[in-house]
């Protein structure tokens, strides 16, 4: 029992002296707790809206006024056209477009059934199903109340016409693959890369690369382009596998979806190559890349729970995750069949993050071999 204790001091002192294993004990389980609290929300708030109100009556306004007092609905745009709408759906500017007919009011007053269309954007069908369900409920309740003012109208005043735009199935694996994809890309990427030069400290050859004649930069391409070429090959085979047995349609440009793909594994691996900078065994390091890549594909990039629905904090840390815009961008482009110009701000966010990953990996390295 005395060797017992023994063992038991020198194991808790060596854990109080080492500050990271400590904070990993300590810190990262009420991390998770906030942030998976916080973070893992199936409600749908905030829903950007277009409108498109060709009756502009007093009762178009007041069945507008129904969607804004619901607080489901923000109202974001008013087209004039349907192009309109298509280019703001495109963009991801809004989510739901509500168009109400011109006559609404007329049809109303002689006793007919007023028809309004709710066009949803159905490339997540998890949130385009919430939403639908609120326009429905929404119109249901603006019916009842035209009903109850009115003797001689008819059952149902005022109905939906709903219209799901990219998705009309709502088939689930339209919406979970292209999250899967960067999923499986990311953390494939960013541990292939931590591990590799985490493996060289633990082996021992760390010392001989850092007396090597060779800039940090020319080290690091050659680090990054085998694991380049192979997570670029695992992202197609893993794109082309989808497309066969899911039936992920490719409704966009091949070109346009290979540079999307190539700037997120490049980003994967700038990731990867901070994280070897910052732990020296592999067993660590397999451990903060796989929390890393969980947390933020999964959690905080919008795959599978909305980002409007999360706290404003939780939200403003979602825009460093690459994720984030990888996800727009291979829905747009798979089941939208959109270019490059509604893309660009997502372009340009990967673009960033690239940058920035790789200078403080850079950074990082360059100290260390120093």
């Amino acid at each position: 029992m005395r060797k017992a204790l023994a063992v038991g001091r020198k194991e808790l002192a060596q854990v109080l002296r080492d500050r990271l294993t400590l904070a990993i004990l300590l810190l990262v389980p009420v991390l998770l707790l906030l942030l998976f609290g916080y973070a893992l929300n199936w409600d749908v708030r905030h829903v950007r809206l277009a409108v498109m109100d060709r009756d502009r009556t007093a009762e178009s306004r007041q069945l507008l006024s129904s969607f804004v007092n619901s607080t489901y609905f923000d109202v974001v745009a008013t087209p004039s056209s349907m192009a309109g709408i298509e280019r703001l759906m495109d963009r991801g500017e809004a989510r739901a477009a509500l168009v109400i007919p011109e006559g609404m009011t007329r049809d109303l007053a002689a006793g007919r059934t007023a028809a309004v269309q709710v066009l949803v954007d159905g490339d997540n069908a998890n949130t385009a199903s919430t939403v639908f369900g609120y326009a429905q409920a929404i119109v249901r309740g603006a019916s009842a109340d035209r009903l109850g003012a009115s003797t001689g109208a008819p059952a149902a005043p005022i109905s939906v016409e709903p219209r799901i735009w990219y998705n009309p199935e709502l088939a689930s694996s339209l919406f979970l693959v292209p999250g899967l994809i960067a999923f499986i890309v990311m953390i494939s990427c960013v541990v292939a890369t931590a591990l590799s030069i985490v493996r060289e400290k633990e082996r021992g050859t760390w010392e001989q690369v850092r007396m090597a004649p060779i800039a940090t930069p020319s080290y690091i391409i050659g680090k990054s382009v085998p694991y380049f070429l192979l997570s670029l090959a695992a992202a197609f085979l893993v794109i082309a596998a989808a497309m066969l047995l899911f039936g992920l349609p490719m409704r966009g440009s091949w070109p346009l979806l290979a540079g999307s793909v190539a700037l997120f594994v490049l980003g994967g691996l700038g990731t990867g190559l901070l994280v070897s900078t910052l732990f020296d065994t592999q067993a660590t390091a397999f451990l903060a890349s796989l929390l890393i890549s969980l947390l933020t594909t999964l959690v905080l990039s919008g795959f599978i729970f909305p980002i409007a629905s999360m706290p404003a904090v939780i939200q403003y840390v979602t825009f460093i995750v690459p994720a984030r815009y990888f996800i727009v961008i291979l829905r747009g482009i798979l089941l939208k069949g959109i270019g490059f110009a509604p893309l660009a701000l997502e372009f340009a966010a990967l673009g960033v993050y690239v940058t920035a990953v790789m200078s403080l990996a850079s950074i990082r390295l360059a100290r260390e071999r120093g």
